[in-house]
């Protein structure tokens, strides 16, 4: 690579891009770690993007009709970090960058979304980016079908290194986005053949040209260090009417010892090959010295976009009082005025009919009346639309000849699935959910878990929830997954036991902000529990008193989902015996956890009486209700799982594995 032609060739875009390369060397030697190599190979490619694409303007981070740009390599941090400062985006500071991943920097290890504005995704796990983008794209689709494209109407721009192309999740994603044709969607590779390890094809030969041709993308190439070219490839990708993927043929650690290496993958601290890095670029700044014509320039970049934005704000300003409230409302993740109720409506309705139905069927009743209310939300499943029960009467199926369609049919896609709904609900104006089997959140479950990290209310709709689904047998039978959800941070996990309970846990998930929320849905028909019409929502404080004893209280029965008709019927069964039984309902232990002790002593008081948990699956978290919570060890029972399932009907795989109401019985009468 010859850097003195490069300097030569383009001296302005040289030395704007040199002030990336430059600040990712200082900031990651004064952290002494990081990764180096990737924002000094992709800088060149990024400088194009910002100055002469990327539509946005760095003072208004939250525009709602900036173009989107991802990092979907987020190890390269120091690129996005160097881009929001250069840029003059508000409260990227100098002091931010020199506190490169340190305790309370916004300059985390890696992006994370909550931490600045102008940080839309949190990526880091390869791939995720690249399939939230997908998201992203959906989003701009519908929402410019719905508002128009006076007020829709951007792209969204994803940096992507061979770790996200090798992951898994890229194909899902890259299939989908091929299917869907989302011509508002560019991918640039930053194709340096380098990983940790080593070179690529030490562990991979895929023609990922080919690949994406294959899966329906326009695939253009460039040198990633020729801003003409880079600038020739990205004026041809804006034009397109699919998604485009630009090969960008970079080197890693570009002017440093380390360049084509492994080696620059990392954290490049050393002062001498640093120093001279510095030097090829023709670079005379100190550490953390940005000359102030550079920055100008760099922050004129920024400003770029700033009439664009005015333009836009005075088309929004000339739409009707309604349309504007409805278009900030769907920003805002606001519920719909109506929603409380519609379920309020149809609560009554239920209480008055019991009907006995699987909560899939009941979650479909509940969609049936909100989604006609709540235009914003996108439905759809991974190959199980009739199982999940996700698509009402009035949705029509997203797809490229109807992109107001609100169902999407994601194929056989739980990963590329999940995360593409995190993308639709960080893009803003969407409110995504989708489904598949409960044992398939081990295919979902690393962007599940990046939800709740980043603080988007995705709801994941999990049907065949227990051993209850029957004769598919311990393949498809959740035992542990309940446990691994509610052990995951800032997640709402719902087991509603009926329709009822159900309504009100997607009451909660669909005013979510700032959290998401997994329903654990049966396969099997469960009877109405809740006869007696409340309009208040009791769901929200995480369990309850269902019935409580009427002989002089020795038992507490605690259930969730399908099991809470059992422990209904155990009471039944110790009252005719004169053993006084209070059944409590606790379809959201994490909404529980937050009432306060007051609340929840009423519901779990002190004493004498024995506990017992009843779920078919594993005890792993219920010792917090059963032990704490003033209950002790020698009192307290479970009755549930502790092996895998099995092929049978469901009411025999129930007998078998001791998930009854005599057993519930049994282990009371063990506790006395």
């Amino acid at each position: 690579m010859d850097i003195a032609a490069l300097r030569t060739n383009h001296p302005d875009h040289w030395t704007k891009a040199a002030a990336i390369r430059a600040l990712t060397l200082d900031a990651v030697h004064a952290a002494n770690s990081g990764h180096s190599g990737m924002p000094m190979g992709m800088a060149d490619v990024a400088t194009v993007l910002f100055e002469k694409h990327l539509k946005f303007d760095a003072s208004a981070p939250d525009w709602a009709d900036r173009d989107r740009f991802i990092l979907s390599a987020g190890h390269g941090s120091m690129l996005l970090y160097s881009l929001l400062y250069l840029t003059g985006s508000p409260g990227m500071t100098l002091d931010e960058i020199r506190n490169f991943r340190q305790w309370g920097a916004i300059t985390a290890g890696h992006p994370e979304n909550f931490l600045h504005a102008a940080i839309e995704t949190t990526t880091g796990p390869l791939g995720q980016g690249i399939a939230n983008a997908v998201g992203f794209a959906i989003a701009e689709e519908a929402l410019r079908a719905r508002f128009g494209r006076k007020l829709v109407d951007h792209h969204t721009y994803v940096i992507a290194g061979d770790g996200c192309l090798m992951e898994g999740v890229s194909q899902e994603a890259i299939g989908l986005a091929g299917r869907q044709r989302l011509g508002k969607l560019i991918v640039l590779w930053d194709n340096n053949n380098i990983t940790i390890d080593g070179t690529v094809d030490l562990a991979d030969r895929t023609d990922q040209v080919k690949r994406f041709r294959a899966s329906g993308w326009l695939v253009l190439e460039c040198d990633g260090h020729d801003p003409a070219a880079i600038d020739e490839a990205l004026s041809a990708a804006r034009k397109a009417s699919r998604p485009t993927m630009i090969a960008c043929k970079t080197h890693i650690a570009l002017g440093h010892a380390a360049q084509d290496t492994s080696k620059g993958h990392g954290a490049l601290t050393d002062a001498e090959q640093l120093q001279a890095a510095k030097d090829a670029y023709g670079w005379t700044g100190g550490p953390f010295e940005v000359p102030a014509d550079v920055k100008s320039a760099w922050e004129a970049i920024g400003q770029r976009g700033a009439a664009d934005r005015a333009a836009w704000e005075t088309r929004l300003s000339e739409q009707t009082e309604r349309r504007q409230a409805e278009f900030a409302r769907v920003m805002s993740m606001t519920p719909a005025k109506k929603l409380s109720s519609r379920i309020r409506a149809l609560k009554k309705q239920i209480a008055e009919e019991q009907p006995k139905v699987a909560t899939r069927k009941s979650s479909e009743m509940v969609l049936e009346v909100v989604n006609p209310i709540m235009p914003e939300t996108i439905g759809g499943s991974a190959d199980l639309s009739g199982s999940n029960n996700t698509k009402t009467g009035d949705m029509t199926v997203f797809d490229t000849d109807n992109r107001k369609g609100r169902y999407i049919h994601y194929g056989i896609r739980e990963h590329g699935m999940a995360a593409a709904m995190n993308g639709m609900a960080l893009h803003g104006g969407i409110r995504p959910y989708g489904g598949t089997f409960m044992c398939f959140t081990d295919y979902a479950r690393p962007a599940m878990r990046l939800a709740a990290l980043m603080k988007v209310p995705t709801v994941f709709v999990m049907t065949h929830d227990s051993i209850g689904l029957g004769e598919d047998g311990p393949t498809h039978q959740p035992v542990e997954h309940l446990a691994i959800s509610r052990a995951t941070p800032n997640t709402m996990v719902f087991r509603p036991c009926d329709t009822i309970e159900t309504a009100e846990a997607w009451e909660l998930a669909l005013s979510s902000t700032s959290t998401p929320s997994v329903l654990s849905l049966t396969r099997q028909g469960v009877p109405t529990l809740r006869t007696e019409h409340k309009t208040r929502n009791l769901t929200a404080q995480g369990a309850y008193v269902l019935k409580d004893a009427e002989n002089k209280r020795q038992a507490i029965v605690m259930a969730s989902g399908s099991e809470v008709a059992i422990a209904m019927a155990a009471r039944d069964m110790l009252e005719a015996e004169g053993i006084g039984t209070r059944v409590v309902s606790m379809p959201c232990w994490e909404l529980f956890e937050q009432q306060d002790e007051a609340y929840r002593k009423r519901v779990l008081p002190g004493g004498a009486a024995v506990r017992v948990g009843v779920e078919a699956a594993v005890r792993q978290g219920w010792d917090r209700w059963l032990c704490g919570e003033r209950g002790r060890e020698a009192r307290a029972g479970f009755v549930g799982m502790d092996s895998f399932g099995a092929s049978a009907p469901a009411d025999v795989l129930y007998e078998k594995f001791g998930i009854t109401a005599e057993a519930v019985v049994d282990k009371v009468k063990s506790l006395l």
